[in-house]
């Protein structure tokens, strides 16, 4: 593939893509963000041999992207509002962004006959009883609980109705929670990283119970990678490394990484509607595909990424005030609403 378009490709999970792109293919990679809070532009620098273009625009945007695409071999869709507590905030632009604009890259590879890889989340199913062997697989029900999965349903739902209705070369793929580099400081794992990095008690929702599945950024990308040159088209292949770990285990983790006692932090009211437990089965990717997992060791990996954060932290830093003022105000709006 000559040129591969990757939407989103300033964000967290978008620019690690394009960084696994450069290092492992020939492809020229044309990165198409709007650059909202959430993208940084930081995160693509350092891109060798002109091998990388940005385009800051939207995806809604339709003249935009059907200039992009008219030239493109294949579109892979990372770009999604993502964040569940500003969903539960304002929803309308989860609605913009991963419904119109999955329409409108659909609307576009359909024109011109393109390769299209969408990527989207588990949550979409839900979630899962706490202490059972149970999985999500690619057959598990729908059943989204917030604002944002469940418009990375509708927008999952769209990509099966354009390959079957129009004969749209589409894959899809639901994957576990991410961490690694380049992840905004909003997010779970670095939001604990840089308070601690700047000596704030962290913060945990309710008991710290919650289950994810967790798997390093570089081996999304690996799997992405994989399902856009061998998936089956109309396929769903569901991303996940084995890293089950509840919220308040991934916490003492990186309380022992920073040599803090392991109840140094302060619980906070949890928000509404928080998913239980994720667990993906990831079978048929690593039987089908042959795809498997390098980051095995999540302790290790997190200290790796702990090292990443003290050592960019002229990349997260200008988002830390704004971002922890959001949680104040969220945090006491749930503090007022469980009065």
């Amino acid at each position: 593939m000559a040129k591969i378009v990757v939407t989103g490709g300033a964000g967290f999970i978008g620019s690690n893509f394009v960084h696994h792109l450069v290092e492992h293919t020939d492809s020229h990679v044309v990165v198409l963000d709007k650059f909202t809070y959430a993208a940084n532009e930081a995160s693509l620098m350092g891109m060798s041999g002109g091998r990388v273009t940005v385009v800051r625009g939207d995806i809604c945007d339709a003249n935009v992207v059907n200039e992009i695409v008219s030239h493109a071999d294949a579109v892979v869709h990372f770009a999604a509002e993502s964040h569940n507590d500003n969903s539960l905030e304002d929803p309308s632009p989860f609605v913009r962004t991963n419904l119109v604009g999955t329409y409108t890259l659909l609307e576009a590879v359909r024109r011109y006959g393109v390769r299209f890889h969408h990527v989207s989340t588990d949550e979409v199913y839900g979630d899962l009883p706490l202490g059972t062997p149970e999985k999500f697989t690619e057959y598990t029900p729908y059943n989204p609980s917030s604002p944002y999965s469940s418009t990375k349903a509708g927008s999952d739902m769209l990509v099966r109705a354009w390959v079957r209705s129009f004969g749209v070369s589409a894959t899809l793929s639901n994957c576990s929670n991410n961490y690694g580099p380049f992840q905004h400081v909003e997010k779970f794992i670095p939001r604990q990283i840089t308070n601690l990095i700047d000596g704030v008690k962290p913060k945990l929702y309710g008991a710290g119970h919650n289950v994810r599945d967790w798997i390093h950024a570089e081996d999304h990308s690996s799997a992405v990678l994989t399902i856009l040159e061998q998936g089956t088209t109309g396929q769903t292949y569901l991303i996940g490394a084995d890293g089950e770990q509840d919220n308040l285990s991934v916490l003492t983790t990186l309380l022992e990484i920073f040599g803090r006692p392991t109840d140094w932090f302060d619980h906070v009211t949890d928000r509404p509607g928080h998913d239980l437990r994720y667990a993906i089965d990831s079978t048929r990717l690593r039987q089908e595909l042959g795809w498997e997992p390098t980051h095995g060791d999540f302790a290790e990996g997190l200290a790796a990424t702990v090292d990443w954060y003290r050592t960019h932290e002229d990349w997260w830093r200008p988002q830390k005030d704004a971002t922890e003022a959001r949680y104040r105000v969220q945090e006491t709006k749930l503090g007022e609403g469980r009065r």
